[in-house]
């Protein structure tokens, strides 16, 4: 999942990199609201984490203008304040959640999950496709019942594809989520895909030509 991190704080920020990262998450990270705005306007991010006190634009701004344009990303706000009216004015502006500083970092990466769950309208972290079973939570998965080994590129690229309920994902959309830039050579994802094929059998992920890869038997 790629994720958006605005903090202003360096080192707050390479801390949060680093946790999400280690829990699987794609992280772009940046430290002022305008390239914030920039950035959540013309890419496309599966979560936003959005610290409110930002040098050149502040969050509350920055949503606005999210919002206003049409941007639907899920976005968690962090402040180092936390009184309810704050909280009222973020949950107005368009917030999804909203999370004071200090935190736990499991605190936030658990909220997180759970927001990108149901913006995929999915209410548990179990999903089934046929014979496979992915845990999203313990990111593991298994077949028929017997665990298979994923290394953490092939496990997000399945998370990816259940998470988008049905539609075929692109090559370039699953680069850009992989990696950051849709630019990936086509040949590397068509391995990659392959490569789970041989894993979860060929009739998992389907091709559908001209559109992409979509996960098969996806139950609701």
């Amino acid at each position: 999942m790629r994720v958006l991190l605005v903090e202003d704080d360096p080192v707050i920020c390479a801390a949060l990199k680093a946790n999400l990262e280690a829990a699987g998450f794609l992280v772009e990270a940046c430290g002022d609201g305008e390239r914030a705005w920039a950035l959540g306007s013309d890419e496309d991010f599966d979560a936003v984490i959005l610290d409110l006190g930002l040098p050149r634009l502040d969050g509350l701004s920055v949503l606005k203008r999210w919002r206003q344009e049409g941007r639907a990303m899920p976005v968690i706000i962090l402040s180092a304040r936390g009184s309810w009216a704050e909280k009222v004015e973020g949950i107005e502006a368009g917030a999804d959640d909203y999370l004071a500083k200090p935190f736990e970092p499991p605190e936030l990466i658990a909220r997180l999950r759970g927001l990108i769950r149901r913006a995929s309208g999915r209410t548990g972290n179990v999903i089934t496709a046929g014979r496979l079973t992915l845990d999203l939570f313990r990111t593991n998965a298994t077949y028929d019942g017997v665990p298979i080994r994923l290394s953490p590129l092939e496990f997000r690229l399945l998370d990816l594809l259940a998470n988008a309920g049905g539609r075929p994902l692109s090559a370039g959309e699953l680069g850009e989520h992989l990696h950051g830039t849709d630019m990936l050579d086509v040949n590397a994802i068509e391995a990659l895909v392959a490569r789970l094929r041989r894993k979860i059998g060929a009739e998992t992920i389907e091709t559908r030509r001209g559109f992409g890869y979509v996960l098969r038997d996806l139950a609701p």
